[in-house]
């Protein structure tokens, strides 16, 4: 059972002289222990999940990995304070919720409130994962359309640019990934993934299926009111009738 006496904590934060700030109010600290440091979004995913830690100080903008991507990665989500030097919409998004924040550069006040925040919020166990999720993945869309996917299978993360996915497929709670290398199999939803893909780009034209129009090598027609499409990796692809519109309005045919 956590109590206030036995906090374990990580930064993950890719600037030196954040997390020095970080360790430096901490170190009087006699409820929180800093387990582990890290410098980049992908480390960070393998020391929470590793760790299991109760707590997590984590950087929003990082590069390669943000922090609202990494949270996407974890198997179990701790309390977590945000930092950042942006007050876009990730401050008003978090202001809403039970999570904190911190602005940089911000005091050694302001970081003692938001550490009383997450030892009162430990006790009453008023947040739950799933909330905390929920807002990382609405943050994640209010941000625009993607150009990275993040699939992890088991400890090994593998980043997917989006210009590379030729189609995706769904399977019940996954989608499979096709690209022009191999096949990624990630749990996702078809409506997220239609939502957050360049609109430009892909289109979805079947509720199971969406593609990457620049792969498109051929449509074909096949009975009344039917199209196939093949790609380019050779793969066919049926078009549901109510999509055929769209795509052909898409493709300017």
């Amino acid at each position: 059972m956590i109590t206030t006496n036995n906090i374990r904590a990580i930064i993950v934060e890719d600037e030196a002289p954040a997390r020095d700030l970080i360790k430096a109010f901490l170190k009087n600290n006699e409820h929180i222990e800093l387990i582990a440091e890290c410098a980049d979004g992908f480390s960070g995913v393998k020391a929470i999940n590793e760790n299991k830690p109760d707590l997590v100080f984590l950087d929003i903008q990082m590069p390669k990995l943000t922090g609202f991507e990494l949270i996407e990665l974890l198997d179990d989500i701790p309390e977590i304070i945000f930092t950042t030097a942006y007050d876009q919409y990730a401050i008003k998004a978090f202001e809403l919720s039970a999570v904190d924040y911190l602005m940089k550069p911000f005091s050694k006040q302001r970081f003692d409130e938001a550490i009383e925040k997450v030892r009162s919020r430990m006790l009453l166990k008023s947040e739950t994962p799933a909330k905390i999720k929920k807002l990382s993945r609405a943050a994640i869309e209010e941000s625009g359309e993607i150009e990275r996917l993040f699939v992890k299978t088991g400890s090994k993360i593998d980043v997917v640019n989006v210009s590379d996915i030729i189609r995706i497929e769904a399977f019940d709670d996954y989608v499979e990934i096709y690209t022009g290398e191999r096949k990624y199999l990630k749990k996702e939803t078809m409506n997220y993934l239609e939502k957050s893909l360049p609109a430009k780009t892909f289109s979805r034209i079947h509720r199971s299926n969406i593609v990457n129009v620049n792969f498109i090598k051929k449509i074909e027609r096949y009975g009344k009111e039917s199209y196939l499409l093949i790609l380019t990796d050779g793969s066919r692809v049926n078009v549901s009738k109510s999509r055929i519109k769209d795509l052909k309005q898409q493709l300017g045919i």
